[in-house]
């Protein structure tokens, strides 16, 4: 969603908060925005609706400096996006100037006293009422900020600027907006995420729920809403900043693409020994009698997260012979789940910072339900509300269509799989052979994607065909649905394709009807217990003048008389296969987009992290 980025030190505050704001641009926004306080000591500004290169084009014209100073990405949600809407916002006496990620929930009765009070409101966002009543509440800026956090509701992450208090930026957070402080030599960064600072620093703390942080160029302050200090440790990030380049890639969603065998070697790295067994006890810090005794296992997430927690119920179901319900997390916290403490929820999140996927652990927590977080981000959020996390260790992902996520959540959910099955052997017939042999058939996983990229030109030369089509469908079965799910997200999400992710088995109950020569139909049909059913369904489609397009197993001549195109893919065991069946479909998608011209890191209207419901 919305970027935030802040700066005090000793050097010009300006290029570097436009450099840690293009490296937020992942998380997509429709406007920009700076305030600095200047070298006479006032504050001043700038901001402008569309790319961050409209506000650089306005900073070549009327510059600013200041060794303090704060910057904005915005993601509309209040008011549409506009120059007057940007952030940052102001008070009346100019003297203020706020920026916010999030919702303040009852902005507009506080806007409405404000006005009765002779308050001028020049935006139709809700930010702008944090600066009026900063400014009314008088006094000292901390105080005045922690006044103000007393009367807003909603989840935000907030920062504030001052020329009475020239010095210092106080920044607040309630709810999932995350915040990152970063540490330097006699200077301070602020950020919504690690990339934006990871160029400046290493050292970082890491603002939790309810807390606010006071930076000035000797360090921080970091306390309650009421004003009580706290202690964190510094936590020291071991991935570099060019983890957050392209590497020479045209995109970063195809670097991401292209380092899934490495992020699949590191997500499995150290989990499974030798001959197979678990090592995820120490880790995932959940206790084994607890797991023994659950009787329901309820998996939730978001986009993404939700397709690869499919897999997970899929694996669950096959190696632990346990009921396992899906539930998206925007549907969980009104759904009247049915949890107690013998129900196990996992939750699945990249940033760990998705606001309803928390707002539904919560829910689950309050049930008495334990929570398993799998999620990429050490520190976030659903990290720290979870009883035990299973960190996916993707590194950071840039690209807002989520591709190693997917990949690095699906084998995360395959070590849960097997570690749960190996603990409750005594309680179902899978046997510990079948366990062992799934735990060593990963180490072929890495390779087997690896092959699968190499195809990337050949995808591409079938994308050039397919990328006239208005409306695509995707079909799986059993473990390979959730892959139609994903393939067909993927194509929406950055070629602007209408598709859909179908179960095979539903074709006659309706989709059916769509078909015919325009609309092409991707269908996973490698090896395994479905596969004869799926060669049926795109018979079917072929029936229509549909144009088939096939991910089948290198060899597979009955799929390839059938299709119009194949993209091969080696043989893996079948409940390992949705992690390698994926990447062609993610290459379609890329090249479909790419070749039209489109935004592939930055789709429209989409954001790397949704903080809002």
């Amino acid at each position: 969603m919305c970027g935030i980025v802040g700066y005090v030190g000793f050097r010009d505050s300006v290029p570097i908060i436009l450099d840690s704001l293009r490296r937020l641009e992942y998380r997509g926004y429709d406007s920009a925005g700076i305030a600095v306080i200047d070298a006479a000591g006032t504050l001043a500004g700038s901001k402008a609706e569309g790319k961050l290169a409209r506000l650089v084009e306005r900073l070549a014209v009327e510059p600013l400096s200041g060794t303090v100073g704060l910057g904005h990405t915005r993601w509309a949600t209040h008011g549409r996006p506009s120059d007057a809407n940007a952030h940052p916002h102001l008070d009346c006496s100019g003297t203020i100037a706020v920026i916010h990620n999030g919702i303040i929930e009852n902005f507009e009765s506080l806007r409405e006293r404000l006005r009765a009070q002779g308050h001028v409101f020049r935006s139709e966002t809700d930010t702008e009422v944090l600066a009026h009543l900063i400014e009314a509440s008088g006094g000292d800026l901390i105080s005045a900020v922690r006044a103000t956090l007393a009367q807003v509701r909603g989840a935000y992450a907030l920062g504030v600027i001052s020329s009475s208090d020239p010095g210092r930026l106080v920044f607040a957070r309630n709810g999932a907006s995350p915040l990152v402080v970063g540490i330097g030599e006699n200077e301070m960064f602020v950020a919504s995420d690690t990339p934006a600072i990871l160029q400046y620093t290493r050292k970082h703390v890491i603002v939790h729920e309810g807390e606010m942080v006071v930076v000035d160029r000797d360090g921080y302050e970091l306390m309650d809403f009421a004003g009580r200090p706290i202690e964190r440790e510094v936590t020291e990030v071991l991935w570099d900043a060019t983890s957050a380049e392209k590497d020479g890639f045209k995109h970063f969603m195809l670097k991401e693409m292209f380092v899934q065998p490495s992020v699949v070697k590191e997500t499995l790295a150290g989990r499974v020994d030798e001959v197979g067994d678990s090592q995820l006890a120490a880790e995932l810090k959940i206790d084994e009698y607890m797991l023994r005794a659950i009787t329901k296992i309820s998996i939730t997430g978001c986009g993404t997260a939700y397709h690869a927690g499919m897999v997970g119920m899929y694996l669950l179901r096959a190696l632990c012979k346990l009921p396992v319900e899906m539930e998206l997390a925007s549907e969980f916290r009104y759904g009247d789940r049915v949890l107690d403490p013998r129900t196990l929820t996992i939750a699945m999140s990249q940033s760990g910072e998705t606001a309803d996927t928390i707002e539904a652990v919560k829910i689950a927590k309050a049930a008495g339900s334990p929570v398993l977080g799998i999620c990429n981000v050490l520190g976030s959020h659903l990290s720290r509300l979870a009883d035990g996390v299973l960190y996916t260790r993707g590194g950071p992902e840039i690209g807002v269509a989520a591709t190693k996520t997917y990949v690095s959540q699906a084998v995360a959910m395959v070590l849960f799989s097997l570690y749960l099955s190996r603990i409750r052997l005594r309680q179902h017939d899978v046997p510990l052979e079948r366990l062992r042999e799934i735990a060593k058939n990963t180490n072929q996983l890495a390779a087997a994607i690896d092959l699968c990229l190499n195809a990337s030109d050949e995808i591409r030369k079938v994308g050039a065909e397919l990328r006239k089509a208005r409306s695509a469908m995707f079909l799986g079965r059993y473990v390979n649905f959730p892959t139609a799910l994903e393939g067909a997200l993927k194509l929406k999400e950055i070629s602007y394709i209408h598709a859909e992710g179908y179960a095979a088995g539903e074709m006659k109950h309706g989709p059916i009807a769509l078909l015919d020569s325009s609309v092409p139909v991707v269908g996973i049909v490698t090896d395994g217990r479905v596969r004869e059913k799926m060669l049926s369904n795109l018979q079917e489609a072929k029936a229509r003048e549909a144009i088939v397009v096939i991910v089948a197993n290198y060899g597979d001549r009955e799929a390839e008389k059938l299709a119009d195109h194949v993209f091969w893919v080696p043989k893996v065991d079948e409940l390992l296969s949705p992690i390698v069946n994926v990447v062609p479909l993610q290459l379609l998608a890329y090249h479909i987009a790419d070749i039209d011209g489109k935004d592939v890191d930055q789709p429209r209207n989409l954001a790397k992290t949704v903080t809002v419901e």
